[in-house]
């Protein structure tokens, strides 16, 4: 069994350096999987079609569906990444 292989990282973000437009509800496009990783400090995950609120915790993961309207909120000094993936990784 093989494992999907991202095709694109984000950098790594901090507090200090996570874009505005992920603090705001926003999607991947059709087809586009996200896996959120956060590598230190915690995060808040918030999908916004349900209302559906989780605290992530270093070392902890997302799995983003492809269309989904969600939005991440730092919780003090934090390092998170995406990585995109064709399917769900």
């Amino acid at each position: 069994m093989t494992h999907p292989v991202p095709y694109r990282s984000t950098p790594v973000f901090t507090n200090g350096t996570l874009p505005d437009a992920l603090r705001r509800a926003h999607s991947t496009k059709e087809g586009v999987w996200g896996l959120l990783k956060v590598l230190k400090g915690s995060i808040l995950y918030v999908v916004e079609e349900t209302g559906k609120r989780q605290i992530v915790q270093a070392p902890g993961t997302v799995i983003i569906h492809p269309q989904q309207l969600h939005y991440v909120q730092p919780h003090g000094d934090m390092q998170m990444q995406v990585d995109f993936y064709h399917e769900a990784p």
